[in-house]
């Protein structure tokens, strides 16, 4: 057992920062921009690098509804804040996208220019201009009119990884949006490298100085469920903080997260009734299942390289399968790394940096895409999805795992 709880708590290090292993080839990534452009043989390579960042981009979203997106500031002054206690209320920056009447007069930005800055250089990449990702191009315009009448849509709630911002899960959040969701993406404050609040203040990581243990990344989840269920009374309550809440379906709500955010969503579905299904993203699981289990819809969705049954993080993943009592999946898509299922993997590959991934960024955001938005459908819905029933033809990397037989096909 030991050793198990180390290797979960070096596997976890690791994904901290899987960034690193590219900076050569950022630079690589950038010449052959500038090749392709005809910018090699003019201006510097700051110049260049610039020109480049202009082109990153989101994938557009496949639902037929424009996206509105906005942000809010919510407080919890219940509670103090379980990372830095002498704060004595718990703060929150939440993202809302939401189907649209139309589209607005301006994007949304990805993040701002500091918050780029500092998520690079946790990652040790300094071969870019440090406002690049600031400049990512969105398929969400601000403020934009919300679409749909009163408590007729879904909402999905998501979590990012540890020391990321809420902004990785952006691709997902305008798909779902696309069609017809609305989706609270939540910023859990320290526990990323850069979030900003509407007056300025810019908070760092505190939680990543922390020796990790199980029983961080347990405190970690658990905050993480408290975080969910203090937006939901937010966004659900007598007084809602967002002006059109009216439009939630409250009896229609779910949740999914990437890496801890996915860990984090067993432990809010115990917390909280409220949350009707739910999918974990590549996370190791350190909080303990009620002892009854759950019995509401899970999907798990992971990387062969840690979750296949019978290895590490697929033993970790077995423990949570048995207190499943509800529909379940447990699919892998061969070749993808950590990243490849957030913002980051697509991204990277449009810079230039090597995350360890065999199958392309925009490659593994849409099989991401089109499996959460299936299982959201068939579950908050009420619609079959016969692609969640067994491999598809179209979806080739998507294994379906059999654990108690410990085979995926």
């Amino acid at each position: 057992m030991s050793q198990l709880i180390h290797d979960q708590t070096q596997t976890k290090r690791e994904l901290r920062r899987p960034w690193r292993r590219g900076r050569l080839a950022a630079v690589a990534g950038l010449v052959a921009v500038m090749a392709a452009t005809g910018l090699g043989q003019t201006g510097s390579a700051s110049a260049s690098a610039g020109r480049a960042a202009a082109e990153l981009h989101l994938p557009a979203p496949t639902g037929s509804r424009p996206i509105g997106t906005t942000s809010l500031y919510l407080k919890d002054t219940s509670r103090p804040d379980p990372w830095v206690p002498s704060v004595k209320a718990r703060e929150l920056m939440v993202s809302l996208w939401y189907p649209a009447k139309a589209p607005g007069r301006q994007r949304a930005r990805y993040m701002t220019p500091k918050e780029s800055e500092l998520l690079l250089k946790d990652g040790d990449i300094t071969d870019i201009p440090a406002d690049t990702l600031s400049k990512v191009r969105t398929n969400a315009f601000t403020d934009a009119r919300p679409a749909g009448v009163a408590h007729s849509l879904p909402l999905v709630v998501l979590s990012p990884g540890h020391s990321k911002p809420r902004s990785e899960l952006t691709a997902l959040g305008e798909e779902l949006a696309s069609r017809g969701y609305v989706v609270a993406a939540i910023d859990h404050t320290y526990e990323n490298v850069a979030q900003t609040f509407p007056d300025g203040r810019v908070t760092t990581c505190v939680t990543c100085e922390m020796k990790k243990d199980p029983t961080v990344w347990e405190r970690l989840e658990k905050g993480r469920a408290a975080d969910v269920s203090f937006v939901l009374d937010e966004l659900t309550g007598a007084h809602p903080k967002w002006k059109d809440a009216r439009l939630i379906d409250t009896s229609r709500i779910a949740m999914s997260g990437q890496s801890v955010g996915g860990a984090s969503t067993l432990a809010a579905m115990a917390a909280d009734p409220r949350l009707r299904a739910g999918i974990d993203v590549d996370g190791i699981v350190e909080s303990a299942l009620p002892e009854a289990g759950l019995s509401r819809p899970f999907l798990l969705l992971g990387k062969p390289a840690t979750y296949t049954p019978g290895q590490l993080g697929g033993a970790n993943w077995e423990g949570v399968w048995a207190g499943l009592h509800g529909w379940k999946r447990w699919l892998l898509v061969t070749g993808a790394a950590h990243t490849s299922f957030t913002d980051l993997g697509v991204l990277m590959d449009q810079i230039g940096i090597e995350d360890g991934a065999s199958i392309a960024g925009a490659r593994a955001m849409a099989i991401t895409r089109r499996y959460v938005a299936a299982f959201f459908d068939q579950h908050l819905r009420k619609k079959p999805q016969p692609l969640l029933n067994k491999p598809s033809a179209g979806y080739p990397e998507v294994k379906f795992c059999a654990p108690e037989k410990k085979t995926c096909v």
